[in-house]
């Protein structure tokens, strides 16, 4: 019985050590275009549930399979150090190897690829498309000859790549075209997602530079960070009663107004915090704006 007990034990932390690595807080950011992309097609009256639940299945495995990656080039590169001031990471902390986590990277994108393989069997060309590029993108954050998360690119990539792609691709999937109304949805949900990075960023702007990571960040410094990041708050919700004054939308749409509350803390927040600790609480925070801005946005369209 001690055995069996020991055994479980085992397993459990190993559960836990990959939960880490996946990190889940990140996760809201794959699922917001998802849902947003969703609701266009369903006020269209164009959803497909099967392909909208594959395409939310993608998503999450492309986000895992970049943090798993980033994960694995950033402490290759050294800028998962001792002084990092960010959440632990699982290579940083010896919990896994350096063959371990280039296993699961296979493991996690081969996933992808198989999902993505029912996609383009949906979405026919364009898909396939968009998920090789999703692909090379979560490889070529922090890996491979031009890594342009260390370039000061991955701001234009994310705003990209979770905004226009996901909710424009999404709403394609399902709709086998894209409107203005799917381009211009994608906008607030690109720029919340965008300021997730900023905050990692500007939380990590001392121990990126000591390792040469360019990031935007470290390049323009940190008040102009902190001023980008407000830009990003102010671009989501300023965009929503345009929406509906020149958009011909109802009302409804304004519903992510909700979240205002939660995201003047935040701007606060990154305007004054100077610590790590703090800046860890914001981005855990604006990931949770992201979702909750993202899941009211799908609401009103649907309404």
């Amino acid at each position: 019985m001690a055995a069996v007990g020991q055994h479980a034990a085992a397993a459990a932390s190993r559960w836990r050590v990959w939960l880490l690595a996946a990190r889940p807080r990140t996760l809201p950011v794959a699922v917001a275009p998802v849902l947003v992309g969703t609701s266009l097609a369903a006020a269209d009256g164009a959803a497909r549930w099967a392909p909208a639940a594959a395409a939310l299945l993608g998503a999450l495995l492309l986000q895992i399979g970049a943090n798993l990656a980033n994960d694995l080039f950033d402490h290759e590169k050294g800028a998962d150090g001792p002084d990092r001031v960010g959440p632990p990471r699982a290579l940083q902390q010896g919990l896994v190897g350096t063959a371990q986590m280039r296993r699961a990277i296979a493991v996690v994108f081969g996933a992808a690829i198989g999902v993505g393989a029912y996609l383009v069997a949906v979405g026919g060309w364009p898909i396939a498309v968009v998920g090789l590029l999703s692909v090379a993108a979560a490889l070529a954050y922090t890996g491979g000859p031009f890594p342009f998360g260390y370039k000061g690119l991955g701001d234009v990539a994310v705003f990209a790549f979770f905004g226009l792609v996901a909710v424009g691709g999404t709403y394609y999937l399902q709709v086998g075209a894209l409107t203005a109304a799917a381009v211009g949805a994608a906008l607030p949900v690109g720029a919340l997602a965008t300021a997730i990075l900023v905050v990692n960023n500007l939380r990590d702007i001392d121990t990126d530079a000591r390792v040469g990571k360019r990031t935007l960040a470290v390049r323009i410094g940190p008040r102009a960070t902190r001023i980008q990041y407000n830009g990003l708050l102010v671009c989501a919700y300023s965009l929503l009663p345009i929406f509906w004054l020149a958009g011909g939308t109802s009302p409804w749409v304004l519903l992510p107004l909700a979240t205002l509350p939660l995201a003047l803390r935040l701007a606060a927040t990154v305007t004054r915090a100077t610590g790590g600790p703090a800046l860890n609480a914001a981005l855990a925070g604006t990931a949770q704006l992201c979702l909750a801005f993202s899941l009211l946005f799908a609401l009103g369209w649907l309404l």
